[in-house]
């Protein structure tokens, strides 16, 4: 672990998703989308991941000790695109002081450098190739169908805005280590679909196995970031804001709206699109998401810790056992 905690990114997001098209019933009279946002995330976030090892070029930066014993990974195959020890690095993928440069999560410098940029830079970054596979794998598993459903407008700004709301949280709680990672945008996914379920209740015809079925798998993806140098707060973060924005942006017409698709023309049908409780969660969502990114972006930006508000809330991000330390 001492190795390992030199080399401290967020690299969550692996995890098991429910098939997306049990979550997700196609109702006549919808549109379905021609998904285009999440293979071009995809295709950005490996391009960037190349331009990374390019910048970071393990053969000519490797300290002395390292050029002795060869240490970078594959140097003789990659050549500069070649992966940093694995001593420093475990998922194959570039130094920390490269992913710094290029834009990685640093309390530091977001709070004392005004280097606010880096709230949404660090979601295209990724620690290494295990980590990048896993975040991408997770986002065309969860993403293509969301964006089916729901067009690229709704989709791209829950996952932005979710990935940036991770950032903020994490931000507050974890100030020794740096953060890169898709996995606050894809929690917010997640999160997305739980509110999605609750204001669209009345168009699923299984809403108990739909429900369970998403709790199991939040849970499970939630429970992997109390492992070590993983930064769970991105993930609650991430999840909180696409829960919120779920209520806002993924209104669906009730199954009674719906239904006026099959009726007879001369059957006076007056049903409203919507129910009036997806209009006050969608209020009381968006006033709950206002609240919470001024309040968070005001305390990170004055420099509060939050766990001195928060004596246990570090347990969330990493619980140590006789296995391993959490370290500082």
């Amino acid at each position: 672990m001492a190795a390992a905690a030199r080399y401290d990114v967020e690299k969550g997001g692996e995890g098991s998703y429910p098939p997306p098209e049990q979550m997700y019933p196609q109702r006549e009279g919808e549109r379905e989308w021609v998904p285009w946002f999440v293979p071009v995330v995809v295709a950005v976030n490996v391009a960037l991941f190349a331009v990374v090892m390019y910048a970071n070029n393990c053969p000519a930066h490797a300290s002395p000790s390292s050029r002795r014993g060869g240490a970078c990974v594959a140097r003789g195959f990659l050549h500069r695109f070649a992966f940093q020890p694995l001593s420093e690095n475990p998922l194959l993928g570039p130094s920390s002081a490269t992913l710094q440069k290029l834009g990685a999560l640093v309390w530091d410098k977001v709070v004392h450098e005004h280097q606010g940029w880096r709230l949404l830079t660090c979601i295209w970054l990724h620690a290494g190739v295990v980590h990048l596979v896993a975040n991408m794998l997770s986002l065309v598993l969860i993403g293509l169908r969301l964006e089916q459903q729901f067009g690229y407008v709704r989709i791209s700004i829950i996952y932005i805005v979710s990935g940036v709301g991770g950032s903020v949280l994490s931000s507050l709680f974890i100030r020794n280590n740096i953060s890169v990672g898709a996995s606050g945008a894809l929690f917010g996914l997640l999160g997305a679909m739980l509110s999605e379920l609750f204001t669209n209740w009345t168009i699923y015809s299984n809403k108990a196995a739909a429900l369970f079925t998403l709790l199991v798998v939040i849970a499970i993806n939630l429970a992997i970031g109390i492992l070590p140098h993983v930064d769970n707060f991105a993930h609650i973060g991430g999840f909180l804001t696409g829960f919120l924005l779920g209520f806002i942006f993924l209104m669906r017409p009730h199954y009674g709206w719906m239904q006026r698709y099959v009726r007879p023309s001369d059957v006076q049908y007056t049903s409203k699109k919507y129910l009036p409780y997806q209009w006050v969660l969608l209020a009381v969502a968006s006033v709950l998401a206002v609240l919470g990114f001024a309040v968070g972006m005001g305390m990170l930006f004055k420099g509060v810790n939050a766990n001195d508000h928060c004596q246990w809330c570090h347990y969330l991000s990493c619980v140590p056992t006789s296995r391993w330390s959490c370290g500082k």
